[in-house]
């Protein structure tokens, strides 16, 4: 899917995303495959976070299984071949459910089934071939099953199988059915066809995978997540409104900010533990409130932005905007930046700062979730999930 607000040129980008040599500086090292891994680490979005090679003739299992958990809803998680890439399969999640596809003998087959997996609990997951069919179980019971009947008689396998865990090493081209590669989930406890071998690791360290998860967006201080306000269109008569829930008490840092280039700083939601207060600045205006609430609903007009605690009409805070101020508004929603997590700033050296250190358990943009997978975010951020 094409995401227009993608489109940042190269050096802004890394200046907002704090990308350089210490986020490029990662080794390869060796894993073990029962080693817990958190999928989302940040890398080349199809290349695998770990993969092996080895001879056919040490396979003495046809059977992998592994534990997933997941609020994301897409991404992938295994993936295998032979002959060189020429045969190969790959299982993912797409709207949350296990997607298999599998290219054999020139046949390609794509099947999706099973139960919604993205759900923050671990399952298990066993993939297995049975004669002609590829199985894959989800917690002991079937969840998918695909066959295929290759046309001619089907020659002993020699050669090596390729694993991955996280991404693919094909060309994305192939497969039948795209979706996107990068999961904010975990794998653990992998038994891959039975092989002790160590797999090879595209970072030097890992990234840990928290003990607890609880649905929504954790920022641990380190970047933030950008979208362009053109793709919120603000028109006469029908505003945007924007919506944050979560513990606002245990968040501290920038909870979003609106700026245009070469404009003033139009917008930013600051949240203090020293304080515990959330601020409110608009333009020259500020306004404090404590942080005992735990959703703010801000609406954005023409000529108007008002502002709603936990649903409350009698809780609303109007900030109208003046005739002198409105063309400097307006600029901001046409050609600015919207950032969840941090204050944006002026020119390359100076684009971010007072990064949010919290969850926002849910993000909505009229009325709709907003998925951060979707904006150009740091690579510290969770998209889905939150330490609970």
């Amino acid at each position: 899917m094409a995401v227009p607000w993608k489109v940042i040129t190269g050096g802004l980008l890394l200046a907002l995303l704090g990308w350089g040599a210490e986020g490029q500086g990662y080794r390869p090292g060796k894993v073990s495959g029962s080693a817990t891994l958190y999928l989302g680490q940040e890398r080349d979005i199809w290349r695998p976070l770990i993969h092996t090679t080895v001879n056919l003739s040490e396979i003495s299992s046809i059977k992998s299984c592994f534990q997933l958990r997941t609020f994301d809803t897409e991404g992938a998680i295994f993936y295998g071949d032979t002959k060189n890439g020429q045969d190969w399969f790959v299982l993912a999640l797409k709207d949350g459910i296990p997607l298999m596809q599998i290219s054999k003998e020139g046949m390609l087959v794509s099947a999706m089934g099973g139960p919604k997996l993205n759900d923050g609990k671990w399952h298990t997951l066993e993939v297995s071939s049975q004669g002609k069919f590829v199985v894959l179980e989800v917690d002991g019971s079937n969840g998918l099953v695909v066959g295929m009947q290759p046309k001619n008689e089907e020659e002993p396998l020699k050669g090596e199988l390729r694993l991955a865990v996280g991404g693919v090493l094909i060309d994305r081209g192939r497969l039948f059915v795209q979706f996107e590669p990068q999961m904010d989930g975990c794998v653990r406890e992998g038994s891959w066809l039975n092989l002790s071998v160590p797999w090879e690791a595209e970072a030097g360290e890992l990234w840990p995978c928290y003990q607890h998860i609880q649905p929504g967006s954790y920022f641990p201080g380190t970047g933030f997540a950008i979208f362009n306000t053109s793709d919120f269109p603000l028109m006469e008569g029908n505003g945007v409104k924007l919506e944050i829930k979560g513990d606002f008490s245990k968040m501290d840092g920038t909870i979003f900010s609106i700026k245009a280039p070469g404009q003033p700083l139009m917008f930013a939601l600051v949240a203090s533990n020293n304080t515990k207060e959330v601020t409110l600045n608009f333009g020259s205006d500020r306004f404090n409130m404590k942080d005992t609430f735990e959703s703010l609903a801000i609406i954005f007009q023409m000529d108007l932005i008002q502002m709603i605690q936990d649903g409350d009409e009698s809780k609303t805070t109007r900030f109208p905007i003046s005739p002198i101020g409105q063309q400097d508004y307006l600029i901001s929603w046409r050609e600015g930046h919207l950032a969840f997590g941090g204050l944006l700033g002026e020119g390359e050296a100076n684009v971010g700062s007072q990064f949010l250190t919290g969850c926002l358990e849910k993000i909505q943009v009229q009325g709709r979730d907003l998925d951060l997978d979707l904006a150009v975010k740091h690579m510290s951020i969770s998209s889905h999930s939150c330490p609970a």
